[in-house]
């Protein structure tokens, strides 16, 4: 009996009474029982027949597919578009695809992992007092978590200690222990024989040579690119100093709220590394957060695929742009695909091979998540939905009591994680609130279009911006570009179809959720609807990297490997292997250009030259002056006169002086330093006239329109009575 093709399929989905298919041809099940070892689960590999492709071309129908999907992502690339002859390469791709689904060609798969382990949490008298005393000690957190005069809530050694002890009894009673317990005891034993061997494998060098890569994207020329903080790095670095001097705020009020998680990692890192208040401390804080999150794409890419898929997943993400440029400008917004990516790929694991535990690591991730960015509010209606799409599916069949049972526990460990913010939420729910509801209500700006037809701009504008526009925030964006190069706008655009074809042949839940999680995981930013312009936006679609990196792979993975399977001569193998390279290496100079040269180049463009004026005020300092006699004449649209002194190294030191405040400058007779934009000639002119012997000086920075002007007043000496000269 021939296989159905994906016409059958439908015709036995519409018309059962009239034509069937046995399942036994649609399905290749990788089935795992309980004496399956963990990591013979995790490498389970999907069963493929063999092919004779050489008679049958359907595997370069894709490679076909993959070339016009670039070339009309080639068109699409600024300053030239052609959009409408784009559209005809991308419809070209999706017929090809299409007909390779429908000639029955051996692109797609259905991998089913089954676990005959149950997912009950079977709750002796013992762990039922451990619950009990984990729900009194988290009653009395929430009453130990006060605010104070200051409208403010700390941790202190007592509702902290309260917080992590309701949090380790819920773990003692829920946590399946089977399997730490045998990983640890055989970790003993290899120990105590001296036992442990490390494999040197041709796989274990590529992953070496692939984190050495991704390595270098995240931290390569880190303290130059970015070159200069704006000012909310101001407010990020005094809530860092706030800590290091030991306040432990919950929240922190500065600039409209900012969740705790970023302070508290900045302030150890500084320690740590040594570098201090700086905006270098923000930012190996924030790339390594984005350097963390690659290893769940990994290991999110090899569950639902195989670890092909994952490595991929891991390169594409570790070398593209989007993520490489919110990792380094040293704001919060890695944090959200930081933790988005362990949460779902514990819950999608654990969903799929029905582990206990990974919905408790899963509410942990979530948890911690929510004090890490606002965007990571939606996080837990992705999870949601995950859960919903799996019970829907008949993958879930027979355990959907069990599923809802450990999303309970998966929800429950997640809320003992964020019991400070809930705390402080009911104490000052406009501060935390408030970033949010200015985008999504009119409280401050009026939403002057039905709010239905911004949400649908807003969503196609999300969705299309990997292929045409990443918005227009030029400090964490090269305006107007595609968040995708065109090899990996290619591959994603090949990478959706498929997974979208094999959704509608196998009706695989993990499909589905994998193309819904996209724009899911982009609410943040498609639901500003006060400020539609501030959609899309690298940095609250950053969630979507999760996704979109693994449906990148899924494509690269589904083209090169069905043809390099079925070449019979190792010289076929070597072109389609080298094709494949090649592609990669494009990808990864695209890039390379667009973070360390495009990027770099408009951002110093844009920034102001803090850095060196504080420069110039540091080496003033350190010779003649005194850093209380250097100043800056703060100008409409200018330097924020905070972020000179923390260039300076004087981070609690704001240089401002305002013209009404030059009287100041004759406190005393020492020397001093005045630095002022040149188009403030009223400044300048007061300056000259009240220190005629002051001397002026151009100072090029060597950027166009930030030059800055340095007045330099001499001291002055008393030579005798009623005479001074300088």
């Amino acid at each position: 009996m021939n296989e159905p093709s994906l016409l059958d399929f439908i015709k036995a989905k519409i018309m059962p009474w009239k034509y069937s298919i046995s399942e036994e041809y649609l399905f290749t099940t990788a089935t795992v029982n309980e004496e399956v070892s963990i990591n013979e689960v995790e490498d389970a590999e999907i069963n493929e027949k063999p092919a004779t492709i050489w008679k049958n071309w359907g595997q370069f129908k894709l490679v076909l597919a993959l070339f016009l999907a670039i070339i009309g992502q080639f068109l699409m690339e600024p300053p030239d578009r052609n959009v409408a002859v784009a559209i005809i390469f991308f419809f070209a791709c999706f017929v090809l695809i299409a007909w390779s689904a429908i000639t029955k060609d051996s692109i797609f798969y259905y991998q089913n992992i089954t676990n005959s382990k149950s997912l009950n949490f079977d709750l002796s008298t013992k762990k039922l007092y451990l619950l009990s005393a984990s729900g009194l000690l988290l009653v009395l957190a929430f009453f130990a978590f006060q605010k104070n005069t200051a409208n403010e809530i700390l941790f202190n050694f007592l509702n902290l200690s309260l917080w992590m002890a309701s949090l380790i009894l819920f773990l003692l009673a829920v946590f399946e222990a089977d399997r730490i317990k045998i990983s640890i005891e055989n970790f003993t034993r290899a120990i105590k024989n001296k036992q442990i061997f490390i494999k040197i494998t041709p796989w274990l060098i590529f992953i070496i040579i692939s984190t050495l890569l991704v390595f270098y994207f995240r931290f390569y020329r880190l303290n130059e690119v970015l070159g200069e903080m704006f000012s909310d790095h101001a407010e990020k670095l005094l809530d860092v100093k706030d800590v290091l001097n030991g306040k432990f705020p919950v929240f922190f009020i500065r600039n409209t709220g900012r969740e705790f998680f970023q302070f508290y990692w900045t302030a150890f890192l500084a320690i740590v590394f040594n570098t201090g208040i700086s905006f270098l401390s923000l930012k190996i804080g924030t790339a390594l957060a984005g350097f963390l999150t690659l290893p769940y794409i990994y290991l999110l890419g090899k569950e639902l695929r195989n670890k092909w898929v994952g490595i991929l997943a891991f390169l594409f993400a570790g070398i593209a742009y989007w993520p490489n440029v919110i990792s380094r400008v040293g704001l919060r917004f890695p944090f959200y695909p930081l933790f988005a990516a362990p949460t779902l790929f514990y819950l999608i694991r654990g969903l799929r091979q029905k582990r206990r535990n990974d919905f408790i690591y899963s509410g942990i991730a979530l948890g911690l998540g929510l004090h890490g960015y606002s965007s990571t509010r939606f996080l837990p209606v992705v999870v949601v939905v995950a859960v919903i799409l799996f019970l829907i599916h008949k993958q879930s069949k027979g355990i959907r009591n069990q599923t809802v049972n450990a999303f309970i526990v998966l929800v429950i460990a997640s809320f003992i994680i964020f019991l400070p913010l809930f705390k402080y939420t009911m104490v000052n729910p406009e501060a935390v609130s408030y970033r949010m509801m200015t985008r999504l209500t009119s409280s401050e700006r009026a939403i002057t279009e039905p709010a239905g037809e911004i949400f649908l701009k807003n969503l196609w504008n999300a969705e299309t911006m990997f292929f045409y526009s990443n918005g227009g925030t030029w400090v964490h964006s090269i305006p107007n570009r595609p968040a995708l190069d065109m090899v990996s706008a290619g591959l994603y655009l090949l990478g959706s179809i498929i997974v979208l074809i094999q959704y509608i042949k196998y009706r695989n839940w993990e499909d589905i959720f994998l193309l819904i999680a996209v724009p899911l995981l982009m609410m943040p930013s498609i639901l500003s609807l006060a400020f539609p312009d501030e959609n899309p936006s690298l940095n609250r679609t950053g969630g979507a990297i999760i996704p979109v990196f693994i449906l990148v792979a899924i494509g690269f993975e589904r083209v090169f490997y069905s043809v390099w399977r079925v070449a019979k001569r190792n010289r076929y193998k070597f072109v389609v292997s080298i094709v494949g390279v090649s592609l990669f290496l494009i990808s990864t100079l695209i890039n390379h250009d667009l973070v360390f040269n495009q990027y770099d180049k408009q951002f110093m463009a844009g920034a102001w030259n803090t850095s060196q004026i504080g420069s110039i005020i540091k080496n003033f300092t350190g010779s003649t002056g005194n850093a209380d006699r250097a100043y800056v004449v703060p100008s409409p649209h200018w330097v924020d006169t905070r972020l000179v002194g923390i260039n300076a190294g004087y981070p609690t030191k704001d240089y401002a002086l305002w013209p009404e405040q030059f009287n100041q400058l004759n406190i005393d007779d020492g020397e001093k330093l005045v630095i002022l934009k040149p188009d403030n000639q009223d400044a300048l002119s007061l300056l000259e006239t009240m220190f005629p012997n002051g001397i002026l000086y151009n100072y090029d920075s060597g950027f166009e329109g930030k030059d800055f002007y340095i007045y330099h007043i001499p001291p002055i000496i008393i030579q005798e009575e009623n005479s001074i000269t300088p």
